[in-house]
């Protein structure tokens, strides 16, 4: 059965109990095991459940780091196991030097204005104290 329970919440899939009914699955199961390594944090040993505490993370420059890995280098579906839309644009200013070429693809996802890259506004403003 798909769709929501009395108090509201989404029903999730019979197949992958931690995935909402009406998303694809994830690209791998191994995405559920806390000790595996994501295929997407290919340059590090992390494992999934250290990906998590980065994202939970009181610093918010190093969920930045951690989230912009996420968004720049996973599938887009798996994206959603870790983190909600309103996370990335509430870290959005941070997280738009850790995109690459990724940022306006998720600007246009998630209707964020369209990133200045390179920061050229604060180039010139740095570059004007300094003369």
């Amino acid at each position: 059965m798909v769709g929501l329970i009395p108090d509201g919440n989404i029903m999730m899939s019979s197949s992958h109990p931690t995935v909402p009914a009406r998303r694809l699955p994830p690209t791998t199961p191994s995405l559920f095991d806390e000790n595996a390594r994501p295929y997407f944090l290919w340059w590090t040993d992390a494992t999934v459940g250290q990906l998590k505490e980065h994202l939970a993370s009181a610093d918010p420059e190093e969920r930045a780091y951690w989230m912009g890995a996420l968004l720049r280098e996973a599938n887009t579906r798996d994206v959603w196991l870790f983190v909600r839309p309103d996370e990335i644009r509430a870290l959005w200013p941070r997280l738009i030097r850790y995109l690459g070429r990724s940022r306006q693809m998720w600007a246009w996802l998630l209707e964020l204005p369209p990133p200045e890259w390179p920061p050229l506004s604060e180039i010139r403003a740095s570059h004007a104290e300094n003369v």
